[in-house]
C-alpha cells in the first residue's frame, strides 16, 4: 500500500470547535424556550451546508424568523462565526504543511456558505493544502461517497492511496465505504 495523499476535515480536526452555548445564549436573550432556535432555523443550516442558500439568504431568514434588527443580526451572526471558526489546532496544522510536497493534501469539509473566506482569513487553508472542498461549494456533504470521490480526483489520487482525518464516526465510516483509509 502506497499512501499519496492526506486530506483532513476543518472543525474539529484543523480547528478546535467546542461548544460556546451561542444557541442557549441566544434562546434566552430573544424569550425563546430551549431548542427553538434550531427548530426555527435547520432548514437554513442545512441549507447553507449544501450552497442551496446564499449567505444574504441566510441573513434574510434570521431577520424574519427571529426577528432580528440589523445591529442583532450582526452580533448573532458574529457569535456564530466565533463558533464555528474555533481556534486553530496549530500541532496538526504545521504537521500538515509538513506534508507537502511528498504527499499531495486536501481538505473535505462540511462547511456553510461563507466558510471559505472566513477561515481563509482567519487559518490560510488555501495556503496549506493541494485543494479544498467545502460542502457548499459542490452541493455534496459527507458522508455522501460523491464528495470523497471529488476530492480523489481533484487531488490525483486514487481512494486506497488516501488518508483522511475526521472527528465524525459517520464521516470517517463514509470515507472507508469509499475506499480511503480513515482515521478518526
Amino acid at each position: 500500500m502506497v499512501i499519496r495523499a492526506v486530506m483532513f476535515d476543518i472543525g474539529g480536526v484543523l480547528e478546535i470547535t467546542p461548544d460556546l452555548g451561542v444557541a442557549p445564549v441566544w434562546e434566552d436573550r430573544l424569550r425563546m424556550p430551549p431548542g427553538a432556535l434550531s427548530e426555527r432555523l435547520d432548514d437554513i443550516w442545512a441549507g447553507g451546508a449544501l450552497g442551496i442558500i446564499t449567505e444574504e439568504d441566510v441573513h434574510q431568514a434570521l431577520t424574519d424568523r427571529l426577528g432580528l434588527d440589523e445591529q442583532q443580526l450582526a452580533a448573532f451572526m458574529a457569535d456564530i462565526w466565533r463558533q464555528y471558526l474555533g481556534t486553530p489546532n496549530t500541532e496538526l496544522i504545521e504537521y500538515a504543511r509538513q506534508l507537502r510536497p511528498r504527499y499531495r493534501t486536501g481538505i473535505v469539509s462540511n462547511s456553510f456558505v461563507g466558510a471559505r473566506e472566513k477561515e481563509q482569513a482567519a487559518y490560510g487553508f488555501e495556503d496549506l493544502v493541494d485543494d479544498i472542498i467545502y460542502s457548499h461549494e459542490v452541493e455534496v456533504v459527507k458522508p455522501d461517497p460523491r464528495i470523497y470521490a471529488l476530492a480523489c480526483a481533484r487531488l490525483n489520487v486514487r481512494p486506497d492511496e488516501t488518508v483522511f482525518l475526521d472527528d465524525m464516526e459517520y464521516a470517517v465510516a463514509g470515507a472507508r465505504q469509499a475506499g480511503i483509509h480513515a482515521i478518526l
